[in-house]
């Protein structure tokens, strides 16, 4: 054995001990170490964590107020310019509407989420999340991310304070991971020029965990980053969470290369997506919580992934309009989710945004039996979709 294979079985080992390792050796075990000792080690982590050998899953939908946005990612397909012929803001009623269909379907949450629109100040989320939560008080909203926070008390010309006060008063339970693309300053200038620095969406986060919001954090994967700036991202978020405490899980995912000014000139292979999952769930000993993104990755990826780590498969999305207009087209049912994880060998479980378990299926005769759990790519990409495109709640194709 050489002193480069003897130091990655000894990172290995600590790492999956519950060890902490460094950023130096994350890198090392990103770019070097076998495949399959690096899946073992990080399974390990999975398996003292959650000894019961349960995959969870979520029902939500994504509900977007408008793609009306001032800050034109590069990567973005799904906004539209301030005046746009094809920009569109949802009335009240109608993002009422779309709720009444996730909670007929069974989801716990929404995910309300919108361009930074020139006028949306901290009142329109005020009112928004206020509607919402009077009219479906069981639906937890886990909604916007930090830019959102950031143009809203821009608009309004509050404090980041008062603007996170005032929205979780409003009805905001937590706040996902939006936005964080890649947080170290060289990849995130260059795909996203106009948006707040990573250390600056990591401060918003630091300071709705100290106000008692918490939240997910999210990397997106294939835009040109380096190896070691997609450490450097573990990195970043991992500092927060020692201070916090108040990420409940990390989600990476693949950029998709359809409609976007970057147009596909990079992208995250299959292999470079699991080892990075690994990797994380080795790097983040503070982060409970590890997501895979069948989404973007594909179902195959997604259940490789439940052997690499990951303890949440993610959601029966019964909408999503940003991915999908850059081009995922990876659709499923609750019954092919749970497939998914069963085959692989775990337990599956709905769960709810704290994943708390709602509904565990030890054995098939406890699945659930509504058909019309679908999950649906996006509303604008389907034909006649759009502003108020419905969901085929029966349709199960």
């Amino acid at each position: 054995m050489t002193a480069r294979s003897s130091e990655i079985d000894s990172i290995l080992q600590r790492g999956a001990d519950g060890g902490r390792i460094s950023p130096e050796e994350a890198l090392l075990l990103y770019t070097e170490a076998p495949f399959h000792a690096l899946g073992e080690a990080a399974d390990a982590v999975r398996r003292r964590r959650y000894p019961d050998g349960i995959v969870t899953y979520l029902i939500d939908r994504n509900i977007n107020y408008t793609n009306v946005c001032v800050t034109a990612c590069k990567f973005c397909a799904f906004y539209r310019a301030p005046k746009h012929a094809e920009g569109w803001s949802h009335p009240m009623e109608e993002i009422l509407r779309r709720c009444a269909e996730a909670v007929e379907l069974g989801a716990t949450q929404v995910m309300l989420q919108g361009g930074h629109h020139p006028e949306y100040g901290v009142e329109y989320y005020e009112e928004l999340f206020a509607t919402v939560k009077a009219a479906y008080p069981q639906l937890a909203i886990h909604s916007i991310g930090p830019s959102e926070i950031l143009h809203m008390a821009k608009v309004s010309g509050v404090s980041i304070e008062e603007a996170i006060v005032r929205i979780k008063a409003a009805g905001l339970d937590s706040i996902a991971g939006a936005g964080a693309e890649m947080l170290p300053d060289r990849p995130r200038t260059a795909i996203a020029p106009l948006k707040e620095s990573g250390a600056r969406w990591l401060e918003v986060m630091e300071q709705a965990h100290r106000l008692g919001v918490e939240s997910t954090a999210t990397m997106m994967m294939g835009t040109g980053e380096t190896n070691a700036e997609r450490i450097e991202h573990l990195r970043m978020i991992r500092d927060v969470q020692d201070r916090t405490g108040g990420f409940r899980a990390f989600i990476p995912w693949t950029y998709q290369p359809e409609n976007n000014h970057l147009k596909g000139r990079t992208q995250a292979t299959t292999l470079e997506y699991l080892r990075l999952i690994a990797v994380a769930r080795l790097f983040f000993h503070n982060v409970a919580h590890l997501q895979a993104s069948w989404l973007t990755t594909g179902k195959e990826a997604g259940q490789l992934s439940l052997h690499m780590g990951v303890d949440d498969l993610g959601s029966i999305m019964l909408e999503e309009n940003v991915i999908s207009s850059a081009g995922a087209r990876h659709r499923s049912n609750l019954h092919e989710l749970i497939w998914m994880i069963r085959s692989a060998g775990r337990i599956p479980a709905q769960r709810d945004t704290l994943y708390r378990h709602l509904a565990v299926h030890h054995t098939p005769a406890d699945d659930p039996v509504d058909d019309r759990v679908v999950s649906h790519f996006s509303s604008i990409a389907l034909p006649g979709g759009g502003a108020r495109a419905s969901l085929p709640l029966v349709d199960s194709r």
